[in-house]
């Protein structure tokens, strides 16, 4: 049996203009999704997702001989199409992909709620990119698409940045993101999954030049990493907030649903849904919990490699 491991992904600077060439601050989560490959004697692939709680929320089978689907419903359809996009990606890739007489049985097993949005999909891509022995990043694009941070965080032991740069190539950089005031830090989850590629559309209707913005996001995600006061990581944080909010037109979540916070939020990914980062000095644990937002983890509770 072959297995392989991918780790869940924070943006925590840089949002949408990641897109286009800010660096950004990107953290692996300790939570990750495995993918566990064993072969079988029919000429089919078994597919089955297990969820955080050990329990099958997704199975599918393929005829590997035809590339065909053998078992669908109205329940998976949609996800069975999507996986074989996918796997058919991999195999453009990797023309020796699957063209064996085996079959497999596929068992994936997400260590956390895949409504969290830490990376159900990126952690699936680079999974398979390495079962294939094909490149995850344009697995991706040939996928789901996206700057491919998560692609990065995926395969990261570490804290990085992220730069995407000219001809679509990256910069990536392991970093050490070790603040004196991590235990200040919080994430919080605000009870929905947020589609980033409803976002991401959202931000490409802005017409106007970002180099500017782009410049001081990228001056922003380097202060945020050289900084040891929580006082000022939360006038960075609030800083980014403002820049974000002028360009997609939205209203920053601290003052749509928790004006009364005696800290700071930001958002991170697509705004709207997921996580949330909080800097505050006292423990936001039982604010959150009245305004009915029970999921809030600590910084080391989440982000992999916190010493």
């Amino acid at each position: 049996m072959k297995k392989f491991y991918s780790h869940g992904k924070l943006l925590l600077t840089g949002e949408y203009l990641v897109l286009d060439g800010s660096i950004s601050l990107a953290v692996p989560s300790v939570f990750g999704q495995s993918l566990n490959v064993e072969t079988s004697k029919n000429n089919t692939l078994q597919w089955i997702s297990l969820n955080e709680t050990n329990t099958i929320w997704f199975e599918t089978e393929f005829d590997l001989q035809h590339r065909k689907l053998l078992k669908r419903n109205q329940d998976n359809s949609a996800i069975s199409e999507r996986l074989l996009q996918i796997l058919k990606a991999a195999q453009h890739l990797n023309p020796e992909f699957l063209t064996d007489t085996k079959g497999y049985k596929i068992t994936t097993s997400l260590e956390f709620p895949k409504n969290w949005g830490l990376g159900t999909s990126s952690t699936l891509i680079n999974n398979i990119a390495s079962w294939a022995n094909v490149n995850p990043y344009q697995l991706l694009e040939a996928s789901f698409g996206g700057s491919g941070y998560d692609i990065a965080c995926a395969k990261a032991n570490g804290s990085l940045t992220y730069q995407v740069l000219k001809n679509n190539k990256k910069s990536i950089k392991e970093i050490t993101f070790n603040p004196p005031f991590k235990a200040h830090l919080y994430f919080v989850y605000l009870n929905q999954k947020q589609n980033s590629r409803d976002g991401i559309a959202q931000y490409r209707a802005n017409t106007s030049d970002l180099s500017l913005i782009i410049s001081r996001i990228t001056d922003l995600t380097t202060e945020m990493i050289k900084c040891d006061s929580l006082s000022a990581f939360q006038s960075l944080m609030n800083e980014h907030e403002q820049l974000i909010s002028g360009i997609i037109k939205q209203t920053p979540v601290k003052a749509r649903l928790f004006n009364d916070f005696k800290g700071s939020i930001k958002s991170l990914g697509a705004w709207g849904g997921d996580f949330v980062m909080v800097a505050s000095k006292d423990n936001p644990t039982p604010y959150f919990k009245t305004k009915g937002y029970e999921i809030i983890l600590s910084y080391s509770e989440m982000v992999l490699n916190t010493k």
